[in-house]
């Protein structure tokens, strides 16, 4: 069967410093273990094409598709606040991009596609098949919570195994992105002073992204913007991506980089999941502030462009960046005053929900459960001291009786706070089982977290169960 694509590559346009041509390495055997079929559908692709033996291909790496022009893209970035000139695509290859059903452009990227020109010293520039199942269960489960992300179209076997702390089945992971423009894409041509590629840079991502912005300044105004509201929906379901680094800050405000990212189960600003953070720089309640650096990194690579003077461009974006921690505020009060029901605005509102906070850290409370629980009167159950919340309920019920249409508060809070996440020991034990051939679990799981804010039927009750000791997940890791 023939598999046809309508691929219409405006990256691959840009001039050659952008990116490195390369096909992606073929891999031994190829088996295609998920295929998201409403993804598929989405980007008007044909689903039985891509699961027949030259689809197969397509999504390993094994042939490349008429009309791609394979790349490896140019980037760096700071990494754990470190500077790296250099970093670019070391194990994914950027196939084209294609216009999906509803008019918007998508890339079509392969992660774990091996060696390219910008790979890292010891690097085999592919993927375990855990980390790749572990990105598709994550990014769809991000998906249908309503957050912006790039997306996981399929994941196929490689029949080769990965050196990582062990010998590790290989994968590929076919993934899909509004674009993979990163802050460190832009720091790339900076730190060269190729000013006439960050020009053209910026061109094309404001064609691509923010068509409405007139400049450098009104781009960097929108990227604050989408990226204030993208942290705050993170906040908002206790996500903590793990990796913050620029080369991880997509320009179109997607989230991207599923690596040691989490979803938290017991409250606490503090936490930290990711095996590589050992200082705690990207912990949950740290986010909004290392965005804040990250596009200060970004605003600082656009001075070039923003004024011949450079006092002048850096009081210009500067100014920029001062509008940022009010936009961060709005996006977290509107995030969380939902989560507790209320549609009206109040001053002290976000002290209410600060109380709470406060309250589930000190009460050890499970962040995704006591939130739904609101709506049904079981919150406190939550809680080892449930008196505790018995104390902020008082008040928060003080509250409620301000806001119009008391009968919907119920439906509000349930229409916010998920029934189900992405829970890391159910999503380990997913992965554990499809590394064994058995990819049951993993499907019941995503079909499970496609619908994450429907009342869960007994049968699938136990996913939104949080981990017992013994299952518990203390850290994650990066694929690479």
């Amino acid at each position: 069967m023939t598999i046809q694509i309508p691929f219409d590559n405006s990256y691959a346009r840009l001039p050659g410093r952008f990116f490195m041509r390369q096909a992606p390495v073929p891999v031994k055997a190829p088996e295609l273990l998920l295929l998201n079929l409403g993804l598929v559908e989405e980007l008007g692709l044909d689903a039985e094409a891509l699961q027949s033996a030259q689809g197969v291909a397509f999504l390993s790496g094994n042939g490349v598709p008429e009309g791609a022009e394979p790349l490896a893209q140019a980037y760096a970035g700071h990494q754990f606040g470190g500077f790296s000139p250099v970093l670019g695509d070391g194990r994914a290859i950027l196939l084209g991009e294609v216009i999906d059903r509803n008019g918007a452009r998508r890339d079509i990227q392969l992660k774990g596609s091996g060696l390219t020109g910008f790979s890292r010293p010891g690097s085999d520039g592919r993927a375990p098949l855990g980390a790749v199942i572990r990105e598709f269960i994550l990014s769809e489960a991000m998906h249908a919570l309503g957050i912006p992300t790039t997306r996981s179209l399929a994941v196929t076997a490689t029949g080769e195994h990965v050196r990582r702390e062990a010998y590790l089945p290989g994968g590929v992971l076919t993934r899909v992105a509004a674009s993979h423009i990163r802050v460190g894409t832009f720091q790339f041509f900076a730190a060269r002073r190729d000013t006439e590629a960050l020009a053209a840079l910026l061109d094309h991502a404001i064609e691509r992204h923010f068509p409405q912005a007139d400049g450098p300044l009104a781009f960097l105004d929108a990227v604050i913007a989408s990226q204030a509201r993208l942290v705050c929906q993170w906040l908002g379901i206790g996500f903590i991506h793990g990796v913050m680094n620029t080369d991880n800050t997509a320009i179109s405000g997607e989230t991207i980089d599923f690596g040691p990212c989490a979803m938290m189960d017991t409250f606490h600003p503090a936490t930290v999941y990711s095996s590589i953070d050992h200082g705690g720089r990207y912990a949950y309640g740290r986010q909004a502030e290392i965005l804040g650096w990250n596009l200060a990194q970004l605003a600082s690579a656009l001075l070039p462009l923003v004024d011949a003077d450079q006092d002048a461009a850096l009081e210009a974006a500067q100014a920029a960046m001062e509008r940022y921690p009010d936009l961060l505020r709005e996006n977290w009060s509107a995030t969380f005053r939902a989560k507790i029901g209320l549609v009206t605005e109040e001053p002290e509102d976000d002290a209410l929900v600060a109380g709470l906070l406060q309250r589930m850290a000190e009460g050890q409370a499970d962040f995704t459960n006591t939130f739904r629980a609101l709506a049904t009167g079981e919150a406190r159950d939550q809680f080892t001291d449930p008196t505790a919340f018995d104390q902020w309920e008082a008040d928060w019920r003080a509250r409620l009786a301000r806001e119009p249409e008391p009968e919907a508060l119920e439906a509000r809070l349930k229409q916010v706070n998920p029934a189900i996440i992405a829970r890391n020991h159910r999503v380990e034990q997913a992965i554990a089982a499809a590394l064994e051939g058995d990819l049951a679990p993993t499907t019941r799981l995503v079909a499970a977290l496609s619908r994450p804010f429907d009342d869960l039927p007994e049968d699938l009750a136990d996913l939104a169960r949080p981990p017992l000791e013994e299952e518990r997940v203390h850290r994650t890791f990066c694929g690479t």
